[in-house]
């Protein structure tokens, strides 16, 4: 599944893909990242172990990266659930590389995802926003995800001895 959008006057060329197993590197580089992994769903770790959970979103066919200007800039997984409840997608590991933070790259990356669940029957999307992420949950607020609800002491880091509430977001799609 490949998206592109051209470059005309100057504008970088963003695409939207699968992961492949090439991508490992940069996207490890991001996801461990000191201002993205607090956000995700594993401690630090090195390469090597991060291998295997890497395999697993590739495997799921539902791992997307999104490329700006010929570099991995960001990348998310969009689950669709089973049955009844087909309709609905899950967003998760989702991140953009810090160095493009404040360029527009989540609001493209997302509101693309969003398009092609939408292209592809998808009336609601939900995805789980950490009590703490703050910028996070007003990003997801701007693009008019509302919070349904939250999960108590359910996000737990290893270097902190607390636990953290995880806000349900969602958004309906017309």
């Amino acid at each position: 599944m490949l998206a592109a959008s051209s470059a005309s006057a100057g504008n970088p060329v963003t695409m939207r893909r699968l992961a492949t197993p090439h991508d490992l590197e940069a996207v490890f580089t991001i996801y461990m990242h000191e201002r993205v992994v607090p956000f995700l769903g594993y401690d630090p770790m090195p390469l090597d172990e991060f291998r295997a959970i890497y395999k697993e979103l590739v495997d799921s066919r539902s791992f997307y990266i999104y490329e700006h200007d010929g570099r991995v800039a960001g990348f998310y997984r969009a689950s669709r659930y089973p049955g009844r409840v087909r309709h609905v997608a899950c967003f998760g590991t989702l991140a953009v590389d810090p160095a493009l933070h404040g360029k527009g790259i989540a609001h493209a990356m997302v509101s693309d995802a969003i398009a092609h669940l939408k292209a592809d029957g998808v009336k609601r999307i939900e995805l789980y926003v950490e009590s703490d992420n703050v910028p996070g949950l007003r990003f997801y607020e701007k693009l008019g995800f509302e919070c349904e609800g939250t999960l108590r002491k359910f996000y737990k880091r290893a270097d902190e001895a607390g636990y953290i509430d995880d806000q349900l977001l969602a958004l309906l799609i017309d």
